[in-house]
């Protein structure tokens, strides 16, 4: 990867702010009123069950605007034209500023979300108070009760009676805890994400899924089936044209088929316009005879030429093919092989530009001469999915049926089209009783396992799915599934990568920390609940990442409003491809504050090149190679020394 580009795409900019006309306005969060030409606002949008509102607008004191604690583009300042006597409005807390006297004592001041006022907080003694600390004469930390002090508690430092020092300090307690009791209090889980940063994101309410909740059992017999069928694929190129099947194929055939596949089945292809993959079927030709690489030395670069040359002469003569074909294709293959044995001293250019010349006069009468053998390789493999997915299915039922759950097999439509904050996917067919999972940690590594199969996840990362669970799965508020949708989780990600990362590299804390500080960001339209940043994003499997806060596939995400941070798989350009269509719809549509900021790997030309032309395009930046890096695909089960690497 040479470099990478990052595109920023929006249908509209608000104001420029300090003479810069790229840098983008400060926004709120959703809790603020959204301006747009249609009128509605932060009211007007329906909240799906059991997705809650977030708390109402508070106004600042001073200049009655919304406060700007998270800069975002899509957000447009408001300010309400409300009058009020005396300039402020009935109930306007005043906050009052702390003394030095107090700040030297550890005081500070924060604001409580949950009760929508202010506390104080002694970082000396870890004493929190909701009323304005009294200021003691004394040193807290040498004097803690003030023995040595003999002022007059009932006169404040200016020798006047203050009634209120006789009072009780009123201890920092919520109004819940009053009336019903303690309150578990809220853990926040630190790593390489940010889960407390709310939505921004509205799009139009959509109907449930119809795929089937995940089941361990269930998972485990798809999971060996996928192996299979890999294996397959594996033996029939070797068989049939004595190559190994490329790396990363069968994974970019997984990507590239669910693009366009209507079928029931969350990972195996099973409803697809055409048998024969065009990127499956491009990958297996370009290896034909022989998988080229770039040489490091001059005597590989030599010895490379020699091995296709005598592959393609041995391929063209044990197939049957047109005389013409053969006769190129020999003619060439021993001009190089005697080119070989009379030159001495070549050096390292001359053998690439020699081997790069012998492919183009031999590959198209290679690849006409394989074409069917390599097009029945990819039929057979499609095939083979269609029969392994319909097999899955009438496991699944037959568990659903001793359960006693009845399929629902049709999705209700959607007669009207509501604007929602953005939730995680639902299902339409109830979930089964799932079985208990065996988990055991082991230092910072939890291992889970059912039925002999084990698998690995860093003990953080497990906290973090924790907490994911917690915010997105509301029927299961005892925790009673979580350890069986984890094990379900890591097996479906276990099958799709194999032991290939490169599907699941994401983009660097920092530079998400300054997507969401200066662009608003809240969204992530290609991660997982493994290697996700924001507690919201799209993802491949919404089946089993849907407990932990997946929105399903950014395909089928119908957005409205919102700041969306884009990372494709690298090398999917149908996936890709796909992706910029529906940005560009999406923009087109709407009339409201939307944005996608783009990242593409180098060799993308295509794509970039698309992306120049687009109306909605507002900046481009290039990245040079080694000036950036990329996370690790197993972030969440390898050491974290190993988690970040360089981009060459």
């Amino acid at each position: 990867m040479a470099s990478n580009h990052i595109m920023e795409l929006q249908n509209c900019l608000p104001p420029m702010k300090n003479g810069i006309d790229y840098k983008l306005n400060d926004i709120n969060d959703q809790q603020e009123m959204i301006a747009n030409s249609q009128g509605w606002n932060s009211h007007d949008i329906m909240i799906p069950v059991p997705i809650k509102m977030q708390p109402p607008l508070m106004l600042d004191q001073n200049n009655l605007q919304m406060p700007n604690q998270i800069p975002h583009q899509n957000m447009l300042h408001t300010n309400p034209q409300v009058h009020f006597e005396q300039g402020l409005p009935i109930g306007t807390y005043i906050e009052p500023e702390l003394p030095i006297e107090l700040l030297q004592q550890g005081w500070k001041k924060f604001w409580s979300k949950r009760e929508n006022r202010p506390y104080f907080w002694n970082k000396l003694t870890g004493e929190s108070l909701w009323e304005f600390p009294p200021l003691r004469q004394f040193d807290v930390t040498s004097d803690p009760l003030g023995i040595t002090h003999d002022v007059n508690p009932d006169l404040n430092p200016d020798g006047i009676h203050n009634p209120n020092n006789n009072l009780m300090l009123l201890k920092k307690r919520p109004a819940e805890e009053i009336i019903l009791g303690p309150i578990m209090k809220k853990i926040i889980i630190t790593g390489p994400w940010e889960l407390e940063i709310p939505t921004n994101v509205i799009i139009y309410e959509r109907s449930p899924s119809t795929l089937s909740q995940p089941h361990p059992e269930i998972e485990l017999y798809r999971g060996n089936l996928v192996a299979k069928l890999r294996q397959c694929y594996q033996e029939l190129c070797q068989s049939r044209e004595n190559i190994n099947a490329p790396k990363e194929s069968f994974n970019r055939w997984l990507i590239e088929r669910k693009v366009s596949d209507t079928g029931c089945d969350p990972l195996l292809p099973s409803n697809c316009f055409t048998e024969v993959s065009s990127r499956m079927y491009c990958e297996i030709m370009n290896d034909i005879p022989l998988r080229l690489s770039k040489p490091k030395y001059t005597a590989d670069a030599r010895k490379q030429l020699s091995i296709y040359a005598e592959a393609a002469k041995n391929l063209i003569e044990s197939r049957n093919t047109l005389q013409d074909s053969r006769k190129v294709v020999k003619w060439n293959t021993e001009d190089t092989l005697q080119w070989l044995r009379k030159t001495v001293g070549a050096t390292y250019v001359d053998f690439q530009e020699r081997l790069n010349h012998l492919k183009a006069q031999c590959q198209p009468h290679i690849a006409q001469t394989v074409k069917e053998s390599v097009e029945g390789i990819c039929s057979k493999v499609y095939h083979l999915s269609v029969e392994y997915a319909r097999k899955v299915k009438e496991k699944n039922s037959e568990l659903l049926a001793a359960q006693g759950i009845q399929e629902i097999t049709p999705a209700p439509a959607m007669l009207t089209l509501h604007k929602v904050w953005c939730y995680p996917v639902q299902f339409i067919t109830p979930a089964p009783r799932l079985p208990p999972i065996e988990y055991m940690a082991d230092k910072d590594q939890t291992y889970v396992r059912f039925n002999g199969e084990r698998l690995l996840i860093n003990t953080m990362y497990l906290q973090k799915l924790e907490q994911l669970y917690r915010y997105s799965c509301f029927e299961d508020k005892k925790m009673e599934y979580f350890m069986s949708r984890v094990w379900c989780l890591l097996r479906r990600y276990s099958v799709f990568c194999a032991n290939s990362p490169e599907t699941q590299v994401s983009v660097p804390v920092p530079v998400l920390e300054s997507l969401h500080r200066y662009f608003g960001v809240t969204f992530e339209c290609f991660a997982s609940p493994l290697n996700c940043y924001f507690r919201q994003y799209c993802s491949a499997f919404p089946d089993t990442d849907a407990y932990f806060g997946s929105r399903g596939s950014i395909l089928d995400l119908n957005a409205v409003s919102g700041s969306f941070m884009v990372n494709p798989p690298i090398h999917c350009n149908e996936l890709i491809e796909a992706t910029l269509n529906h940005m560009d719809h999406l923009l087109s549509e709407s009339s409201e504050p939307l944005s996608f900021i783009v990242f593409l790997a180098d060799g993308e030309t295509a794509f970039v090149d698309k992306l120049e032309t687009s109306q909605f395009k507002k900046r481009e930046i290039v990245i040079p190679a080694f000036e950036h890096y990329y996370r690790h695909g197993f972030q969440y089960s390898v050491p974290k020394y190993v988690c970040n690497n360089r981009c060459v």
